[in-house]
């Protein structure tokens, strides 16, 4: 018939579902990967250098590349220290640190002593503190000539004692190295001054240990009428050395020096001598000591003479902030 439309062949339900099914791109078997190798002509193998009897060791990598952080030198290196360990400089800001080289150690010395078997000459440099700002507890940094780190000194005292007794607190100065070990303790107790001047229980002590625990000295204010009189004795509170100062402490516009001498008052010692800074010294804390001590003198009586620096700064040159109103 010719008004019948041919259609096209039916199509059962399997090859209905199988052209609706997307198909899977993957292999039905991994493909052979080596088939395609062709193998080179053997090697022969190197032998290990004579540095490396045994070939290079676990973990070596070869020569290494210049970073962007130096790498610090050994301990008892000739190199200064360029920053604390584990803290590396970080680009774009301050330079490090530089500390001065772990010295080796010294026979009959103590512990972290040895630097100042090395040194005749440290420095002595207060935090900058402004009179009137909130008093913070005092921080040193304590420095040879060449401009290098030795120990940091950072005060170890409450709130309240510092706050109520002001400039007589009693307080505990603890002196570390690069490694934040502590090498010595100053320890400085409260003395009441409003008594009799000339009692000796009136007057100003400090005891110095190093290592922390194990006392070296004491360090000894006595009354004197016109000038600063102290005394400077062993583990066994001898007299060894004396200290006197200028009739004026204050040393407005002049450096204040303390002659260090022996106990017959004429062969010198030492020197410590608090710095002028101009406006720094008279308007806030930043005091700046020199001590100078011969190079040959014995590692305790040059720690004792440096300890008794701080004694001087807290005596003489500390400031205390203007009292506060209370709520």
């Amino acid at each position: 018939m010719s008004g019948v439309v041919p259609t096209a062949p039916e199509q059962t339900a399997n090859e209905m579902e199988n052209q609706t099914r997307p198909t899977d791109p993957r292999p039905e078997a991994p493909p052979d990967y080596n088939s395609h190798v062709v193998p080179g002509p053997p090697v022969t193998a190197v032998p290990p250098p004579a540095s490396h009897p045994g070939g290079s060791p676990v973990g070596d990598c070869g020569p290494q590349q210049p970073g962007p952080f130096p790498s610090g030198p050994p301990l008892g290196g000739t190199h200064p220290i360029q920053c604390q360990p584990g803290k590396l400089p970080v680009p774009d800001q301050s330079a490090p640190i530089t500390w001065m080289p772990v010295p080796a150690p010294v026979p009959n010395c103590p512990p972290g002593l040895e630097y100042l078997t090395q040194l005749d000459n440290i420095h002595v440099l207060q935090h900058f503190e402004p009179l009137e700002s909130v008093d913070t507890h005092n921080k040193y940094d304590i420095k040879n000539n060449l401009d290098q780190m030795v120990y940091t000194v950072t005060e170890d005292a409450g709130d309240f004692t510092k706050n109520a007794y002001r400039t007589l607190r009693p307080f505990v100065l603890r002196v570390t190295d690069f490694r934040g070990r502590e090498v010595m303790t100053m320890h400085r107790p409260f003395r009441c001054t409003c008594c009799c001047l000339c009692c000796p229980s009136t007057r100003q002590e400090m005891q110095v240990q190093c290592p922390p625990g194990v006392p070296i000295g004491f360090v000894r204010d006595h009354w004197n009428l016109c000038r600063a009189v102290y005394s400077i004795q062993n583990e066994r509170k001898e007299n060894v050395l004396r200290m006197r100062g200028p009739c004026s402490t204050y040393g407005c516009g002049a450096d204040s020096v303390f002659e260090v001498t022996a106990l017959d008052g004429v062969s010198s010692v030492g020197r410590v001598i608090r710095k002028w800074n101009g406006v720094m010294s008279a308007m806030g804390d930043a005091d700046h000591f020199d001590i100078r001590f011969p190079l040959d003198l014995d590692v305790k009586m040059k720690a004792m003479i440096f300890g008794a620096c701080f004694l001087l700064d807290f005596m003489y040159f500390e400031r205390a902030p203007p009292q506060r109103a209370s709520s």
